[in-house]
């Protein structure tokens, strides 16, 4: 994939994150290749897009997670989880309800 392509690939998913977040109340501010999420406590989750290597980084307070896109799904490179699954999870633990992204 060329670097426009995981580009534009992943400014959609940045899109669809912050979509998510604001039908939670979550607070989103993307700035560059860095999505913040700041919840009401003052915790955050951040998204990151890592161009080099072609993946996106999520940093939570329970670890940092690298996904790469496979077969149209962004994948965990240690779990085999699936971004937005990871991503809902955490955040949900942080809302103290389920967050769909």
């Amino acid at each position: 994939m060329t670097e426009s392509e995981f580009t534009r690939i992943s400014d959609a998913l940045f899109a669809r994150i912050e979509r998510g977040a604001d039908e939670a109340g979550i607070d989103a501010t993307l700035n560059g290749n860095v999505l913040e999420l700041e919840f009401d406590d003052g915790q955050k989750l951040i998204v990151n897009r890592h161009t080099p290597t072609q993946e996106m980084w999520l940093a939570a307070k329970s670890g940092g997670f690298h996904f790469r896109l496979q077969d149209g799904n962004w994948i965990s490179q240690r779990e085999g989880v699936e971004l937005f699954g990871k991503l809902g999870e955490v955040a949900g633990l942080m809302l103290g309800e389920p967050v769909r992204f």
